[in-house]
Formats: C-alpha cells, structure tokens, sequence
C-alpha cells in the first residue's frame, strides 16, 4: 500500500471527483458543499487501488487563539475509507501521512471526529480537548459547546499542546465551525 501526499491543486480534476464520490459515500450523503470547501486548499493523503482512491484524508491550515497567542493549527478534513476496504489499515496510513504533515509545518493538528472515527485518533495519541471551544465568528468570539467533547488535538513532533484551563478559539467559516 502507498499513500500519495500531494496538494490539492495537484490532484487534478478526475482525482478530486474521485476524493469527493469516496466522502460522499463514506458519509452517507451527509458529506456537504460546506465540508467539501473545508477538505480543500491543504495537502492531502490518499490510497487508491483498481477501482480508484480508496482512502483518503486531508490537512489544511487553520488558526486559533489560545492565551493571546494565535497558532497556526493543521486541521484535519475529509477521512474516509471505502467501505469494502474499511478495517484494513487504510485509515491509519492516511492519518501517518497527515501527522507528518503536521509535525513539519503546525505547532499541533485538530479535528473533529464522528463517533465511529474517534477509535482511529485515540488510537494514534490524538486527545480529546478537555477545555472551551470557541469561533471568532462575524459577531465576536462565540462558544461552541456542542463540540465540546469531540474535537481532538496532538502536538506537533517536539511541542506541547495548549493549556486546556483557557479556551481554544478557532477561525470562523461556513458550515460546520469544526
């Protein structure tokens, strides 16, 4: 199994259908424009086989305000397996893909995991954060309490995570905040 790392602008236009069809289907058609546009502009990780790309996972940067300080964050976007190829190891190859990115470019990676990712993170060291979520949203810092619970961060190689006693507020945007 190779995973390919490139950026978006270099997957091309078939590979992207190819990427988008995959997270339509892995989400079960909840896979929408909005967390379409959050998957792109990063570098992405993929697997693919015969019948196309059958993993995939992408890392884009995001800030976010933590004690005065802003961080550049590698956010996590757009991982899925294909369905006849899930529990083969495809996930967490795409994600050892992705944390190199983090580590050689973020002060630390986050996501926000479904219920049935969130084996996949805990199991690579990826933490849920303990502390307060926030947006600098078009109306000032606003608090995301519903996420509270399941977005998960991992330092980057040689750095320690933010101090969960004070809150993480991310950048705002359309859709889904996280």
């Amino acid at each position: 199994m190779t995973v390919r790392i490139a950026s978006t602008h270099e997957l091309g236009a078939a590979r992207l259908r190819s990427v988008r069809e995959l997270l339509d289907a892995a989400f079960d058609g909840d896979f929408s424009d909005d967390d379409w546009d959050h998957t792109l502009g990063g570098v992405h990780a993929w697997t693919e086989d015969e019948r196309g790309v059958s993993a995939h996972g992408a890392v884009v940067m995001r800030r976010a305000l933590h004690r005065g300080r802003s961080y550049r964050v590698g956010y996590v976007e757009g991982v899925a397996v294909r369905a006849d190829r899930r529990r083969q190891g495809l996930g967490g190859a795409v994600m050892a893909g992705l944390e190199r990115v983090v580590d050689g470019a973020f002060a630390f990676g986050a996501l926000s995991a479904s219920d049935d990712g969130a084996a996949l993170y805990r199991a690579r060291g990826w933490q849920v954060w303990e502390g307060r979520l926030e947006a600098m949203g078009p109306e000032g810092v606003v608090r995301l309490a519903e996420e509270e619970g399941s977005v998960y961060l991992r330092p980057a190689a040689g750095r320690e995570l933010p101090d969960p006693a004070a809150a993480l507020a991310f950048d705002w945007r359309d859709g889904d905040v996280m």
